[in-house]
């Protein structure tokens, strides 16, 4: 079991003032994963000024130097791959495979590459008789997920870094432990004091206080469009710079023309990694009517065969859901999806016969699915498919864009020329075409209730500057 009963705070490890641990559950066993301390409003005053105070020292360091250090930090992190790997997946029940690969070895690389763009601080544009130039937003408050939390940790964390600013990094009270061995690495590497702060606790006792400071300067968040809306407006009265990354019902457009076998079973497999808990997750799959049974076939086939159980077995594909509460969740979402009179192709809420402990639910398929379904409109974040057949192509994209979000999308077809022009005229922040692969230099964010602003690669590190006209 992991302890961490101090905060990180102005270079030093230190007692909470809320003087209270947390208790974090294993999905898995429903038995105590570790502790971490919990803080409140006077240590997010505490962990403010201590960014605010090591903020004018940090952004004139010169690029190297910041180059210099997310580089090692990088390489302290590289060190603790197995410690990390471990303690999210007994925190959130990811499998250990992927959990690996994707919750920590991915990020420690997309860490590793924000080490050029330090230097992008020091372009500056001649305009006539202006200059412009780039200087830091400021103090930083990063509200973090609980689904790929270190990954999204630092798709905040490395721009920031790069641009000059300094932070206090609030984890998800779900997750928090992983952020304290960061923080560890933080320590190690002599990242200078203030820079990074770390605060474990509520969205109540630290999140809302972190919107409402005056002296943060930016807020970034990724969870919930719910939750946005609620930081949106505790951080407006401040002016403060709000970027957000919030939910997806993201589309799989299936051509007439695609390999149907290729494009239904990624589209299952991309639904259920994590235990469907990914904001970008494919979870309404676009058939033409004519191979729509077809499709139906392949993918019940596929999703059971998926193997669900021990997160730390290594032949586990799907691990438990990260908490009580979101089984609930989803098994609410099932149960409306049948209400509404939706069929259930395989899956549901019976109960898995070998797993007597853990959040745990079979992948499930809907099928005559049609868009305006509950299901088919709201984010379920679960392992929940919705296969929805469609006419032609125009409809296809009628369906793709009928959705309050606009995060991700993915188009599969054997012609690439059409695949990119159906590609274009789905609004989401990200479009795939085929297999596609993931990319930690492409700008990640959303359209619509999905959010704004970008992280990852240059245009996330642009968010973290302001520019200034020098005129003569």
């Amino acid at each position: 079991m992991k302890l961490f009963d101090k905060l990180y705070i102005d270079g030093q490890w230190v007692n909470s003032h809320a003087n209270k641990l947390l208790d974090v559950i294993n999905p898995a066993t429903e038995t105590l994963a570790g502790q971490a301390a919990l803080a409140d409003e006077v240590d997010v005053d505490r962990a403010v000024s201590a960014a605010k105070n090591a903020f004018n020292t940090w952004s004139q360091l010169t690029s190297a130097e910041r180059a210099n250090y997310i580089s090692q930090l990088a390489r302290a992190l590289e060190k603790r791959i197995d410690d990390l790997t471990n303690t999210i997946t007994a925190e959130m029940g990811a499998p250990l495979g992927f959990c690996r690969e994707v919750q920590v070895e991915d990020p420690i690389d997309a860490l590793a590459k924000h080490a050029d763009r330090a230097a992008l601080l020091d372009h500056t544009l001649a305009i006539g008789n202006a200059q412009v130039v780039r200087e830091p937003v400021g103090v930083c408050a990063f509200i973090n997920p609980w689904n790929y939390p270190l990954h999204q940790m630092i798709g905040k964390i490395a721009p920031a870094l790069a641009a000059g600013c300094t932070m206090v990094v609030k984890p998800s009270e779900n997750t928090p432990l992983h952020a304290f061995i960061l923080a560890e690495a933080v320590h190690e590497v002599g990242l200078p004091a203030g820079v990074f702060n770390l605060l474990n606790g509520t969205g109540a006792e630290v999140g809302a206080p972190l919107c409402q400071h005056p002296d943060v300067d930016m807020v970034s968040f990724t969870g919930s469009t719910r939750a946005g809306i609620a930081i949106s407006k505790a951080a407006a009265p401040t002016i403060k710079r709000v970027c957000l990354e919030l939910g997806g019902k993201s589309p799989l457009l299936i051509s007439e023309d695609a390999d149907l076998q290729a494009a239904v079973t990624f589209g299952v497999d991309d639904v259920m990694i994590n235990s469907g808990q990914t904001c970008t997750a494919l979870t309404r799959m676009l058939v033409p009517q004519s191979r729509y049974q077809e499709a139906l076939s392949i993918a019940k086939e596929y999703a059971e065969s998926l193997s669900v159980g021990d997160p730390t077995d290594a032949d586990t594909f799907l691990g438990p859901l990260a908490s009580r509460e979101q089984l609930d969740i989803v098994q609410r979402y099932i149960r409306t999806g049948i209400a509404e009179g939706a069929k259930l192709l395989t899956g549901g809420l019976e109960k898995i016969d070998h797993l007597e402990t853990g959040y745990y639910l079979r992948p499930t398929i809907f099928s005559d699915v049609h868009n305006k379904m509950t299901i088919a409109q709201e984010e379920i974040f679960g392992p929940v498919l919705c296969m929805i057949p469609y006419q032609d192509e125009d409809h296809a994209l009628e369906i793709a864009n009928d959705t309050p979000y606009g995060l991700s999308a993915r188009v599969w077809s054997s012609d690439s020329a059409k695949a990119l022009q159906l590609a274009k005229k789905i609004r989401a922040g990200q479009v795939y075409i085929n297999n596609g692969d993931w990319n930690n230099e492409a700008p990640f964010g959303g359209y619509k209730q999905s959010g704004n602003g970008r992280e990852l690669g240059n245009f996330g590190v642009e968010e973290f500057f302001e520019t200034k006209a020098i005129i003569r």
